[in-house]
């Protein structure tokens, strides 16, 4: 892992960098659910119930065993899926629109609502901004991939801790919780889904490189294997 790096006076450039943009953040609402091994998990009850969850997310669904026609349908997100009571075996689904969808589970209704991810201690950023944040502050660079896509090629320097396993490994990182961390996927549902679990950890700085490696590839910067 590569060494630490101090973060005093980076803020200024950070302002600099980003001059013209929203620096604070409006409050979020509570998202619903738990996050387990990278997976936002919400329960089902026989209740009508309203989620909300972040773009990005990958969402499983809890029911109980016996729950008679346990089939998930959300018309708007072309989603028809058969659940089942095994976290292990139930299907996820990745959010990657925002809006407010209605849903099913047999006789049970509700909403599910996307929102943006947005805290002051966090910002989605371009490949071309990545660039200048790691020409500017030097951050520890962390890919939440698969290591088998790592092997295929990743951004230099960049340290391997899947998302699934992020929340059990933090810890390999505390080192970094007062350090900008650049974070990055293959298009930016997961590293969205890690920013999240870190700045829930206390993490102060994370940048989130939105639209993944593949951003990055697109700008034709630098990929090591």
């Amino acid at each position: 892992m590569k060494k630490k790096y101090s973060f005093s006076g980076i803020m200024i450039g950070f302002l600099v960098l980003f001059v013209g943009q929203t620096i604070g953040a409006a409050a979020l609402p509570e998202p619903s659910g738990q996050i387990v091994n990278g997976f936002r998990v919400l329960s089902v009850t026989g209740h009508p119930t309203k989620w909300i969850v972040f773009r990005g997310d990958y969402i499983k669904f809890k029911v109980a065993p016996g729950l008679v026609d346990p089939v998930l349908s959300i018309p708007s997100l072309s989603i028809e899926k058969e659940l089942v009571p095994d976290p292990g075996q139930a299907p996820y689904f990745k959010m990657k629109k925002v809006g407010t969808f209605d849903w099913s589970i047999g006789s049970l209704v509700g909403t599910l609502r996307v929102v943006e991810y947005n805290q002051v201690n966090y910002e989605a950023i371009s490949a071309q901004q990545a660039q200048k944040v790691i020409d500017l502050f030097n951050p520890m660079i962390l890919d939440v991939r698969t290591p088998r896509e790592y092997a295929g090629g990743h951004l230099e320097n960049s340290v391997l801790i899947p998302v699934q396993k992020l929340q059990s490994r933090f810890g390999e990182l505390a080192d970094f919780k007062d350090e900008p961390i650049l974070i990055y996927c293959a298009t930016g549902n997961r590293s969205t889904v890690a920013s999240k679990i870190l700045i829930d950890k206390g993490f102060i700085r994370i940048f989130n490189l939105k639209h993944g490696i593949a951003d990055w590839k697109k700008n034709k910067y630098t990929i090591v294997k």
